[in-house]
């Protein structure tokens, strides 16, 4: 059997105890024989800061770098809201996706039918939902230069951010949203801000051009972001992959999160370019935070990172049919009411972060016979 080398990097916050969570699960996969996994464990964010003042070290990217994929939780806190902007949690995140050459993040939004009720919309409107936002991870104005803060000659100061894509930035993450489209419903929408941003209308002309030269079989549209906001709270099913830039997609993604109805349930995956090893880097991660105001209580919802493994061994290892019954377990569980606090309905006893793995882990078994 393949041994997996994962780097886990559980981060600030609630982060150790979903990561702890998820650890069993990978737990079970090996002692059931479907997967084998070398996990070895790493810093980042405000954890690293506190022991070796960065963020990230350059130990720890080496480490991701040569990983098959890395298990990330979550990062930051109030802790070191007060530290100088190049060192604060949040700037490993963005290195190590950067020095992993991580372009393309995948969000799926779906919809569980047990959780239809919790969405913040009407049932009918989210019930069914599967909405996968593709956005790109490692260009646009996070990363654009020049940038800074500047004083100026009335003692006042001026921020500054530049936005920015070229062609080939532009295709390759539009390539990785056809061709996921094609193995959905076909359809993509670009989202840009084409009316008023020049690398908006950039976008919007590259991406049209490579689908009418390479997927005609997929019906594409364009969208203003203002637009795609309201229309995911009003019709969200008209969507099948969005495609968009990195601070929209940053926006977009979280605001799809809620219509799922909680951000503790949704996981995404980060993917590089296929070397010529045939290799892949990948980052797989929950898209919530690291919610310090419960940290350390036991209640965290750890299926958000549950799910981000079912992702991992889907796309990094091709085990789609172990993905599936990880999928299916958490479903099942879910179904039967199974919740934490977050997204407990009236009459049902939340459970803790222990017990929901516990839960996923006896479906699991039971799945499995």
């Amino acid at each position: 059997m393949i041994v997996r080398n994962v780097l886990a990097l559980a981060g600030d916050g609630i982060g150790p105890e979903v990561l702890l969570a998820t650890r069993r699960v990978m737990d079970w996969f090996q002692s059931t024989g479907r997967a084998k996994f070398n996990v070895s464990e790493g810093l980042i964010g405000g954890a690293s800061y506190d022991a070796h003042q960065t963020p990230l070290t350059d130990e720890t990217v080496a480490r991701a770098k040569a990983a098959d994929a890395v298990l990330f939780a979550c990062i930051g806190g109030p802790k070191w809201d007060q530290l100088p902007y190049d060192v604060r949690p949040e700037k490993g995140l963005l290195r190590l996706r950067k020095e992993m050459g991580l372009f393309a993040n995948l969000r799926p939004a779906i919809v569980m039918d047990a959780l239809a009720s919790a969405s913040s919309l009407k049932t009918d409107l989210v019930r069914g939902l599967d909405i996968m936002i593709v956005r790109e991870l490692i260009g646009g104005i996070y990363f654009g230069e020049p940038r800074g803060v500047e004083q100026l000659a009335d003692g006042t100061r001026r921020g500054y951010n530049t936005q920015a894509y070229s062609t080939a930035e532009i295709l390759r993450i539009a390539h990785v949203a056809f061709e996921l489209a094609r193995k959905r419903g076909k359809r993509v929408c670009s989202v840009d801000k084409a009316n008023v941003m020049e690398s908006g209308l950039v976008w919007r002309e590259e991406i049209t051009k490579l689908r009418n030269s390479t997927y005609p079989d997929v019906e594409l549209s364009h969208m203003y972001v203002d637009n795609c906001a309201m229309q995911l709270v009003r019709t969200p099913k008209q969507f099948d992959v969005i495609v968009t830039d990195n601070l929209f997609g940053d926006i977009l993604s979280d605001l799809a999160s809620m219509l799922t109805g909680s951000l503790g349930m949704l996981p995404s995956a980060s993917l590089g370019a296929i070397g010529a090893d045939g290799r892949q880097p990948a980052l797989y991660e929950p898209v919530h935070g690291s919610a310090p105001d419960i940290a350390g209580k036991g209640i965290a919802n750890p299926l958000a990172m549950v799910l981000s493994l079912a992702m991992m061994l889907r796309y990094s290892f091709s085990l789609g049919k172990d993905a599936d019954l990880l999928e299916r377990a958490v479903q099942n569980v879910l179904s039967a009411g199974v919740r934490t606090g977050d997204i407990a309905e009236p009459g049902q006893i939340p459970i803790g972060t222990t017990a929901m793995a516990d839960a996923v882990i006896a479906e699991l078994t039971r799945l499995a016979k």
